[in-house]
């Protein structure tokens, strides 16, 4: 038996739209980066509304270990596609020492 650790680093990627869809992205992303991450469909409640999404996580996998700066930047990668792709206009990454919204919103800029 083999047994590894690293250190922690969960970052999560929220962003609305096709769960089907965004599946069927992030797993071209990971078969072109060799790469892996999870995909939870889910339901962003806000007032006035709701919508369907997904959250994309990645995590610090001890086989294949990273530094948070090199998992960000895949997270930053997948975010971008995601959100193009599913044609939104936003999305947030969460990590556990930061949270950053992008948007693409004329109102926003």
């Amino acid at each position: 038996m083999i047994r590894q650790e690293c250190p922690s680093y969960p970052i999560s990627i929220f962003v609305a739209g096709s769960a089907k869809e965004a599946g069927l992205i992030v797993r071209g992303y990971c078969d072109d980066h060799g790469f892996c991450v999870t995909v939870t469909e889910t339901r962003y409640v806000y007032t006035g509304g709701f919508e369907f999404g997904v959250i994309v996580g990645l995590i610090n996998y001890p086989r294949f270990p990273l530094t948070p700066a090199e998992l960000w930047a895949h997270a930053e990668k997948i975010g971008a596609l995601l959100c193009r792709r599913l044609q939104q206009e936003s999305y947030t990454i969460q990590a556990p020492d930061r949270t950053v919204w992008f948007s693409h919103r004329e109102q926003d800029q």
